[in-house]
């Protein structure tokens, strides 16, 4: 019997697992990877104490804070359920059982899918959702990215140092990213925007070669080699059914950090917490796991 599990090592996870090992708790990370979106993310500007950093510098900064307190973390384990049964916190993944007093779901989300012919097929064959861990791969390529705020526009940015070209593909009549963001994308002569528009298929044989766009009545055929598909996120609580959520199945969550089941809490993008940043995800998992901390405190 733990006294605490937490579901998912990005910045909350993590966060939360520092806090833990500080307050001395019997705890456990499952996760399917160390550092969630923030290992996706190009140029981070805006974490305190970084002027600049990238993601995945920032992700091991994360990996090396937690080593230094010796976290247990089973990585490469996915939860499949989560439920309060006989007054503990039961945690199912695809390889054991768990049982804890409490536990911090900090399962952050997920890329959202076009749904659109070809993207099944070209998955990991030019489809990618991550220009991070792939852009590498297109280097001197035609690519497209298709979205047109501030995740699509850091895509965007980093192929730009190293793609023939990039086309950015939006259904918006204008981008919506930071302000410095689209300043830089539009300067960039590699840089053109494909407003009002939507993809409709992606073409191929063994690899990506193309893909068509539609939008007022147009259709087009962009010949490119990789699509980097950057159309928002979903949240990943397909395992815990019973607690509250809101109509995007976020996990409601009040400012301790609880969720509606007693002794399970919630933080970073996997909650309903309007805005979604390293940085306050960060300062959520620390304040989940006081919160579970506080909790225990009173059991005893």
């Amino acid at each position: 019997m733990y006294d605490l599990i937490i579901i998912g090592a990005g910045p909350a996870g993590i966060t939360a697992s520092v806090y833990a090992a500080r307050k001395r708790m019997n705890f456990l990370v499952v996760t399917k990877d160390i550092g969630g979106q923030t290992a996706w993310s190009g140029d981070i500007e805006n974490y305190t104490g970084y002027q600049f950093i990238s993601g995945p510098e920032l992700t091991a900064k994360f990996e090396e804070h937690m080593r230094t307190y010796k976290i247990p973390v089973n990585e490469g384990e996915e939860a499949l359920e989560v439920a309060l049964r006989g007054g503990a916190v039961a945690v199912r993944t695809d390889k054991a059982s768990y049982e804890a007093k409490t536990a911090i779901i900090a399962s952050g989300k997920k890329a959202r899918e076009l749904g659109v012919p070809g993207e099944k097929e070209f998955k990991n064959k030019g489809v990618t959702y991550c220009a991070t861990c792939d852009g590498p791969l297109f280097a001197g390529k035609e690519v497209a990215v298709v979205g047109g705020g501030n995740s699509a526009l850091d895509a965007a940015l980093q192929l730009l140092k190293i793609a023939k070209k990039v086309h950015l593909i939006t259904n918006a009549d204008r981008l919506t990213g930071d302000a410095i963001m689209q300043e830089k994308f539009i300067a960039n002569p590699l840089a053109s925007a494909h407003y009002k528009t939507a993809v409709s298929e992606i073409i191929g044989n063994k690899f990506v070669e193309a893909v068509k766009i539609k939008g007022e009545g147009k259709e087009a055929t962009i010949p490119v080699q990789g699509i980097f598909i950057e159309i928002g996120l979903t949240v990943n609580t397909a395992f815990i059914q019973s607690v509250e959520k809101n109509e995007r199945g976020e996990i409601k969550v009040n400012c301790h950090n609880e969720t509606s089941l007693l002794g399970i809490f919630a933080a970073g993008d996997v909650t309903d917490v309007p805005e979604k940043q390293i940085i306050i995800a960060a300062g959520e998992g620390a304040k989940a796991a006081l919160s579970a901390f506080r909790y225990l405190s009173r059991l005893r």
